[in-house]
């Protein structure tokens, strides 16, 4: 571990983010050119305090979750995201191909500033969102373990549900079961990640049981979907999908459906949305 130059590094990469590359507004009287460390933590999930301390190469030695948030918030790359790692004394990930963000499809959210878009894996464990996906979704990437999967949250958290209306419920449990088959089916019979997940599920939870019994497979692709706000109400839209040449990870932007109000009201969840982080990483801390 080796904080001090792990403190620099995070200088050196913040200094080269734009605020327009992660969504932030870009005011007249920015003193410098890159994120400002207030913005750093609030992309991260982190204080403002802690991140300030780890910049200076004091405080505590971050957590395997901190360090990937960080690497997430500062866009790096994946020989960056494993140096980071080093750094900070941490193993580094090992998840293959999934476990970082696809560069071709990082890219493609990045300019996908006017609509709600995210990076998920074949095992829906989200891996990077702009902030308008944020804003209509939620934070999809702070969880952590078996939690991380949204299919692994659909059959065990309720909570998880509440996205949908629940007269939709049973169309994307059966869905969402069948995209996991699909996608165990593309790895190797003793993935890890698969068994883990399709192992606890199976524990767990009786539905996904019986639904994994019956050995429906489908990819989730191209659908139109109603997705609840909790200040817009239900909005109807079709979910757009690109996915990477290996089929594990899939770019998803929403557009709104043809025939429905939901592009007004997508368009004010835009402006709702940067209001709140432009809040957030502009609120001095204390």
């Amino acid at each position: 571990m080796d904080l001090p130059e792990l403190g620099r590094f995070l200088r050196s990469r913040r200094d080269r983010i734009r605020p327009g590359d992660v969504g932030l507004p870009v005011g007249p009287r920015r003193r410098v050119p890159g994120l400002r460390r207030d913005e750093v933590a609030v992309l991260a999930g982190a204080s403002v305090e802690y991140y300030i301390e780890l910049e200076r190469g004091a405080g505590s030695q971050p957590s395997d979750q901190m360090v990937a948030a960080l690497a997430r918030a500062l866009r790096l790359t994946r020989d960056e995201r494993d140096h980071l790692f080093l750094l900070a004394g941490r193993p580094v990930p090992v998840g293959g191909p999934s476990s970082h963000v696809h560069p071709s499809l990082a890219d493609l959210l990045l300019r996908l500033d006017g609509t709600p878009a995210q990076v998920i894996t074949d095992l829906h464990v989200a891996l990077l969102q702009n902030p308008l996906a944020v804003a209509l979704l939620g934070d999809q990437t702070s969880y952590v373990g078996a939690s991380a999967s949204f299919v692994h949250r659909w059959f065990t958290d309720p909570a998880a549900r509440a996205l949908y209306p629940e007269v939709d419920h049973d169309h994307h449990a059966r869905s969402f079961v069948a995209d996991l088959r699909a996608a165990s089916s593309r790895r190797a019979a003793d993935d890890p990640e698969v068994t883990d997940l399709v192992g606890s599920l199976q524990r767990v939870s009786p539905e996904f049981a019986a639904l994994w019994d019956e050995h429906d497979v489908a990819v989730r692709r191209n659908e139109r979907k109603r997705i609840v706000h909790r200040e817009l109400g239900v909005l109807e839209v079709n979910c757009l999908q690109l996915f990477s040449d290996d089929g594990r990870q899939r770019l998803l932007w929403f557009t709104p459906a043809l025939g429905t109000d939901s592009a007004d009201r997508l368009a004010l969840l835009s402006v709702l949305g940067t209001q709140e982080l432009t809040s957030r990483a502009t609120t001095p801390p204390g």
